[in-house]
């Protein structure tokens, strides 16, 4: 097969726009680098256009949540705040690292009692803090009771008094993610326009 002349573009993954370069070698897989917000990809010259199209998009789908992570966990802070929840517990867990991930889709946070990490949706950060809070007196309340137990609520709600308030905000989180590309654009414009209301109804 001829060689496929190297090539660049622009590129949108996740709502990032990035600079596009490939460049046809003698390698066997496709391999990415990320640079700023250049994607730099050399690729094996019998690798098809449609292959390599989809390739990308994972490699840099991959690349942008692994770059995002390590900038938002070297700003810190999230571990005081992880560790002044777990002193409110009658056997306090311990607490040694507080990490913001990309790869946790299906949950808000997990801890673990042997490694004592946190592992917390990257999101999160955004959002207010007694939300960050009441997840993380969840995650911790697991070490004392593993189900949704009544004793594992009445824990979680005298650990994190805003339980409650947490819970039903991050159901709406979950609600407006999942019908956000179905909702008509008048709507999406009345939702983006709206700030903290003063009178919630």
């Amino acid at each position: 097969m001829a060689a496929v002349a190297d090539w660049a573009r622009t590129l949108e993954v996740d709502g990032v726009t990035l600079e596009l370069r490939v460049e046809r070698k003698r390698v066997k897989n496709i391999n990415a680098r990320l640079r700023g917000t250049t994607l730099l990809v050399s690729a094996p010259r019998w690798v098809g256009r449609a292959e390599l199209e989809a390739g990308i998009v994972e490699l840099a789908r991959r690349l942008l949540r692994r770059s995002r992570a390590e900038a938002i966990n070297r700003e810190g802070g999230a571990v005081e705040v992880a560790r002044r929840v777990a002193a409110r517990f009658p056997r306090p867990p311990e607490v040694r690292e507080v990490r913001f991930v990309t790869t946790q889709q299906a949950r808000w946070g997990s801890y673990s009692p042997h490694t004592g990490v946190v592992r917390l949706n990257a999101a999160l950060r955004l959002m207010p803090p007694w939300v960050l809070e009441a997840v993380v007196a969840h995650e911790l309340a697991h070490v004392v009771h593993h189900r949704h137990s009544e004793a594992f609520w009445k824990l979680v709600r005298t650990v994190c008094r805003h339980t409650d308030r947490a819970n039903a905000f991050l159901e709406g989180v979950s609600w407006l993610a999942s019908a956000w590309e179905g909702l008509p654009p008048v709507e999406r414009a009345q939702l983006v326009g709206k700030g903290p209301p003063d009178d919630p109804l």
